[in-house]
């Protein structure tokens, strides 16, 4: 990143804002479960390439290179993955490292994408709004992803008599606290945070080693999800803010 000269990075940021958009927020359940479909997959990309066009404010070549890339990606992953693969943590992170290159690759491709075009005059104050929005979404709405995909192989072993969707809920506020806490240099509460969990899931944890392994495994994966993003996210403001 540190490579990428100042108008590549703001295209960068542009482009990584439309595509948690377009991957977190505006891709449904019912889109995930039938991407398999054709006419699904072109309607997720097509998302993609709409989402990416606003975002560089107009720039049809960048955002039709980053849709085909997108299409390109997900159709690798939905048809010539192994099935062992199909809906892992594994899957997961290799799709959106891909996705993640393709963003790089544009920007140093066409670094003035974002900078000429319609938002051009306030894209630089704009800039770290779109990074902690984007940061935001990757820790707390990508995060439950990557956090449910990894559990999914235990939950079979566990007992589940809790509220529905409560875990999921729980993981949320979490990683929110815990994206918080670092962006505003209190990330010695995180601390407080873990003990305050530990003592409320403490009768969970004492049914069983299964119930306490799944609660540990859980609560690491999510507190290390949230961290990660929150500096990955505090970094790049910085480098960012920075940049000449």
């Amino acid at each position: 990143m540190l490579a990428l000269s100042a108008p590549a990075l703001t295209t960068f940021c542009a482009l990584l804002f439309a595509h948690v958009l377009a991957d977190f927020v505006f891709q449904s359940t019912w889109m995930v479960a039938n991407k398999r479909k054709m006419p699904v997959l072109l309607l997720h990309v097509a998302i993609v390439f709409v989402l990416t066009l606003i975002a560089l404010g107009g720039n049809g070549l960048a955002a039709f290179a980053i849709a085909l890339a997108h299409l390109v990606i997900d159709a690798i992953k939905t048809w010539g993955s192994p099935e062992s693969l199909r809906g892992t943590l594994t899957a997961f992170l290799a799709d959106q490292g891909a996705h993640f290159a393709s963003l790089v690759f544009v920007a140093i491709w066409v670094p003035t994408a974002a900078a000429q075009g319609l938002w051009g005059d306030w894209i630089e104050s704009a800039l770290p709004a779109a990074i902690l929005l984007s940061g935001f979404i990757l820790a707390v709405r990508a995060g439950g992803f990557a956090v449910g995909l990894l559990m999914s192989r235990y939950q079979n072993s566990v007992e589940q008599d809790g509220l529905p969707a409560a875990g999921m809920i729980i993981g949320q506020l979490e990683r929110l606290l815990i994206f918080l806490l670092v962006l505003t240099n209190q990330a010695a509460g995180i601390g407080f945070l873990i003990a305050a969990k530990s003592i409320l899931r403490f009768d969970t944890a004492s049914q069983g080693q299964k119930a306490s392994e799944y609660v540990i495994i859980g609560t690491l994966a999510s507190f290390a999800w949230a961290l990660a993003i929150a500096y990955g996210t505090q970094a790049l403001l910085e480098i960012a803010t920075q940049s000449p």
